[in-house]
């Protein structure tokens, strides 16, 4: 497997998908270490400088007025991660800890944390040993960045808190590094906070959601074409000279899979002519528009994934001429309301598909198919509660649609007066995501089997999707 090297310049979202879930190795390329090494000199220079520098001789937050003398500074870092490291919870997934350190390394290896080369090299370690680091899922605001779940991974790279091994066991960290052959980490000055300050984690969710919503939009194609053959719809209404008339891409391209896929449709074309119905449903006539749609909001989520992959999410930064400046970008407002919009769409790309279903089971709408699918409707009662199932997951995702990023709660005595609230906007994406890949696999099942119940015969001409 192709190694991720981390150099100082972006990730692509295919790096992240195969070191998170396919266990793709990594490694710290020399440009990256040796922008590290030059920003954390200029760190050690800055301990001696007159002026306080946050984070560095300074507390955290509301504390930041706060000196710390310089015999005290290590401590200050492991005081950091131990006070921070206070999420509760179930254990996040491990692919979604897997992306979050991935991700502090990639930052980290810009040279522009102040941090050692030592620090992403430990955290690589763990990643190439598939090693984890136990993340609880309850503690980040996603301002100042994902701080909880980043200090509980930094926190075992000292030896504290757990692990879970590969062979599915879990241990608590210091006994785990003894047994993988890796040191306990010393951080010195700056280490700790250029740890956990960025949205390392809203980002991974992020990126891993777009990977599969991107397959799942393909999908979504497939199973509206397939309900449109099977309820004797018509594909006049995907005809390109009507869908470009309103020029959204997503809904060029929606449209595009369903006129492939519908063209050598026998059953479509048995009723093209002598058809006394004016038109379709909505929730046949319009899936291209729904699902275009999705199509364009993933793009825009996609395009804020691509630039947080290319930025330098800390603070302060550590800048190339040695001064060491605070800023907020570890703000995860970018990615809070990608976040919030993709939940959006694809709660109405699984609330389409369920109208689908509905129409399919419903012996008065589904132009002669049996009641609910059922081959002996009354005693059997075929594929009626699938939808039901279906109908419990729209209507969990019409309730974790409801924006996250509107809910900002101030924190830090104030200081931190503006939240992003990007990790739950995240988390619920997650969930909603998985519940369209069911909600779509119910239409697939039910609209496999009406097709099955029509006379004409079902063509086997394969057809590429996008």
């Amino acid at each position: 497997m192709t190694a991720v090297e981390l150099v100082g310049t972006a990730l692509l979202p295919a790096e992240v998908v195969a070191v998170a879930r396919g266990g793709a190795p990594v490694r710290l390329g020399a440009p990256g270490r040796d922008l590290m090494d030059a920003s954390a000199a200029a760190v050690q220079r800055a301990l001696h400088a007159p002026e306080a520098a946050y984070g560095v001789s300074t507390g955290f937050g509301s504390l930041a007025n706060v000196v710390i003398p310089a015999h005290r500074r290590g401590e200050l870092q492991r005081a950091l991660l131990r006070s921070h490291a206070a999420g509760i919870g179930r254990p996040v997934e491990r692919e979604v800890v897997r992306a979050m350190m991935l991700l502090r390394a990639r930052t980290l290896s810009m040279g522009l944390s102040g941090a050692r080369a030592v620090v992403a090299e430990r955290m690589i370690a763990l990643l190439n040993l598939g090693v984890t680091p136990v993340v609880p899922e309850h503690g980040s605001l996603g301002a100042s960045g994902d701080l909880a779940p980043l200090a509980h991974c930094a926190l075992a790279l000292l030896g504290e808190g757990e692990l879970d091994l590969p062979d599915g066991t879990r241990a608590a960290a210091g006994a785990a590094l003894a047994q993988c052959g890796v040191a306990p980490l010393t951080l010195i000055a700056k280490e700790g906070l250029a740890c956990i300050n960025g949205t390392d984690g809203v980002l991974g969710m992020l990126v891993l959601a777009a990977h599969d919503l991107a397959r799942l939009l393909r999908i979504a194609d497939v199973t509206a074409a397939m309900s449109v053959e099977a309820l004797l719809g018509t594909d006049r209404a995907f005809d390109a000279e009507l869908v470009a008339l309103r020029p959204q891409p997503g809904q060029q391209l929606s449209a595009r899979n369903l006129r492939a896929m519908l063209a050598a449709s026998e059953i479509v074309a048995s009723h093209r002519t002598g058809d006394d119905r004016v038109q379709d449903a909505y929730s046949l006539r319009c899936a291209p528009q729904v699902t275009g749609a999705a199509r364009d909001v993933l793009a825009h989520a996609e395009t804020v994934a691509n630039a947080e992959l290319a930025s330098a999410i800390d603070n302060p930064m550590v800048l190339p001429d040695g001064r060491i400046e605070s800023c907020g970008n570890f703000h995860g407002a970018p990615l809070a309301f990608a976040c919030d919009a993709l939940a959006i769409a694809v709660s109405e790309v699984g609330a389409i598909a369920e109208r689908r279903t509905d129409r399919l089971l419903d012996a008065s709408r589904s132009a002669g198919l049996p009641p609910f699918l059922a081959p002996d409707a009354g005693v059997n009662s075929g594929v009626m509660l699938a939808q039901y199932t279906q109908a419990a997951m729209v209507a969990e995702n019409r309730r974790l649609a409801a924006p996250a990023s509107v809910g900002s709660l101030p924190t830090s005595a104030m200081q931190e007066d503006h939240v992003s609230m990007g990790w739950s906007a995240a988390r619920k994406l997650r969930t909603v995501v998985a519940n369209l890949a069911r909600i779509l696999a119910v239409e697939l099942v039910c609209a496999a089997r009406a097709i099955g119940d029509r006379p004409r015969p079902i063509s086997s001409r394969k057809v590429a999707v996008r």
